[in-house]
């Protein structure tokens, strides 16, 4: 594995950590270089940075007692859910401890009446969902990988279902979260508002682990509706695609999902998933609520969609074939990578005000092609956001290079645009050079009074979102 260095501890004062930590975890504590290369080897197209060694937690109990070891040597700890971060998320720049959170995947309590649930960090969104199907219940939070809870909150996720039901940000109802000292913060309850003091909830959802450890959430469910119906619309352009997203939304039909898959993205994903899908920009779209609203929601999009270019709908009316539809936009980027054996994915996003969205996407492609760029696009562009996934022959600097001016231009064009240069990736290590255009120098400030107040040693996940001045 191609791995790239950096500044690590003293050779005494990981030894000391060490003997500290062995101590404590015995079996759950590992050093050993194929763990270490495990828990950086992620989708990411940054260069993995090993950590020192590996701790999986059981317990709240044991991320406490993490905490005060690696505080008490100064050592970094960097979280670790699935390991399906984009943006170097789970790399270890200075070594240090990367705490595996897989093994508290419980769910600790369901309160079907309140439309609410308690869970542990590391329980994936599908493994939650298979525990709240007979109930009735859903989590409608779902990226294109099965990742954690903790992680999804941990870079403020979104998914195909935000367009109408919003992102991690508006999913996650309180937190448990373990600071510097081992103790822990409670930052909410389970009322579905509250004007109590600070926010620290939504402090803590996008810090990508760099204030504090999550250990336990409460998370707002859905009722599973009654009626679910899927399609697919073709159209003769992107443009045209777009536009009809635009109108869709503008004229307040209450989509649950809204996905574009440029012509190449749909060439991949019928290789890839065994699709006969037309070979043309397409929108993939689903209709939550009883029959009558199903009925009245589909046909006032498929007005509009015949406006704008596009063709009937194909239902997809079997629940077996519509899991199949969905897995296949869910394999996206497996089903790009297919597309030339041998590469390294480049997954980039951008989010842009809708107005904006169909100017967006055109120039992009445009910039694809100037580029000589192989990279289909694929969007949940109902709320607009969009995601390419460049195909970078890593052996060939010039074809490298040109897929690194690809992303500044978009995200460049995102700001230009009113819009934001990650609308669900997170910042990582991949895109702290746009925060500061983004937001300014002084919000930058801000969020290094933050860190510095929750975090005065920085040992959470340093050297993600913001480095030190």
């Amino acid at each position: 594995m191609n791995t790239t260095t950096a500044p690590r501890l003293s050779p005494q004062t990981l030894s000391n950590a060490f003997e500290a930590l062995a101590t404590r975890f015995k079996r759950d504590f590992f050093t050993s270089q194929a763990q270490r290369e495990q828990h950086t080897h992620t989708t990411t197209w940054i260069a993995p940075q090993l950590p020192d060694a590996v701790v999986l937690a059981r317990s709240v109990a044991d991320i406490q007692d993490l905490v005060r070891i690696c505080a008490r040597y100064h050592v970094p700890i960097i979280p670790f859910g699935a390991g399906t971060s984009l943006e170097g998320q789970v790399n270890a720049p200075l070594g240090g401890i990367c705490l595996d959170l897989r093994e508290m995947n419980r769910v600790l309590a369901v309160h079907a009446e309140d439309l609410d649930c308690v869970i542990e960090p590391g329980i994936t969104r599908k493994t939650l969902n298979e525990n709240l199907r007979d109930q009735g219940l859903f989590f409608p939070i779902d990226p294109g990988a099965d990742a954690t809870l903790g992680g999804m909150a941990s870079t403020r996720a979104s998914g195909t279902n935000a367009v109408r039901y919003g992102t991690m940000r508006d999913n996650v109802l309180a937190l448990k979260v373990v600071r510097g000292d081992g103790e822990i913060i409670t930052t909410g309850t389970r009322a579905k508002k509250s004007s109590a003091g600070y926010d620290l909830t939504h402090l803590f959802i996008g810090a990508e682990g760099t204030l504090g450890i999550i250990c336990e959430m409460t998370m707002r469910l859905r009722g599973i509706p009654q009626s679910i119906a899927a399609a697919s619309c073709s159209f003769g352009s992107v443009k045209g695609a777009c536009d009809a997203t635009i109108l869709a939304i503008q004229t307040g039909i209450p989509l649950a999902r809204i996905e574009l898959l440029n012509a190449a993205q749909v060439a991949a994903c019928n290789a890839y998933s065994k699709l006969n899908l037309p070979l043309t920009p397409l929108l993939l779209l689903e209709f939550h609520g009883s029959e009558a609203e199903v009925a009245e929601q589909s046909a006032a999009f498929a007005e509009i969609a015949k406006d704008c270019g596009g063709s009937a709908f194909e239902w997809t009316t079997r629940a077996e074939d519509r899991t199949k539809l969905w897995q296949a936009r869910h394999d996206a980027y497996w089903a790009a990578a297919a597309i030339r054996p041998g590469s390294r994915p480049m997954s980039t996003d951008v989010c842009v005000p809708i107005s904006r969205l169909a100017d967006c996407v055109s120039e992009t492609e445009q910039d694809i092609e100037r580029f000589k760029l192989i990279a289909p696009i694929v969007g949940h562009v109902g709320d607009g956001n969009f995601h390419c996934l460049m195909l970078c022959d890593v052996n060939d600097p010039d074809e490298v290079q040109r897929g690194h001016e690809f992303v500044h231009q978009l995200a460049e064009r995102a700001h230009r645009m009113g819009g934001t240069c990650t609308g669900e990736h997170g910042i990582g290590q991949g895109k702290q050079a746009y925060l500061v255009p983004e937001l300014g120098p002084e919000a930058i400030e801000a969020m290094r009074a933050v860190k510095t107040a929750l975090d005065p040693q920085n040992i959470f996940n340093p050297g993600k979102i913001i480095l030190p001045a």
